[in-house]
């Protein structure tokens, strides 16, 4: 079961993993058209606007990841509590069983 589940994280990290990078790469300022015009002055400001932006979208990756991870480990907790459960009434003593089969006065 954990094989599986590891399974799917490591998917699920590739799969949004390549979705910065094509937000990086959609980023940077290496298409054809910008490479045959002639810039007359660089703006800095344009690129600590785009670094932020990688950086939010970074973070904000890192915190949906952290969150699913915490309601997977809650979820496994509570079945884990169930599964504990349904052990307990199995070995659980029916005393109305017993009086109906005359084990038990």
């Amino acid at each position: 079961m954990t094989e599986i589940s590891g399974r799917r994280s490591l998917r699920f990290i590739l799969f949004v993993s390549s979705i910065c990078l094509q937000f990086i790469s959609g980023f940077s300022d290496d298409s054809p058209s910008s490479k045959n015009e002639k810039k007359s002055a660089p703006k800095p400001s344009s690129r600590s606007s785009t670094g932020s932006r990688v950086a939010i979208i970074c973070l904000a990756v890192v915190a949906v990841v952290l969150f699913s991870f915490f309601l997977f480990k809650i979820y496994q907790k509570k079945k884990r509590e169930e599964q504990y459960a349904r052990l307990l009434k199995l070995f659980e003593e029916d005393d109305e069983l017993e009086v109906e089969l005359g084990l038990r006065d």
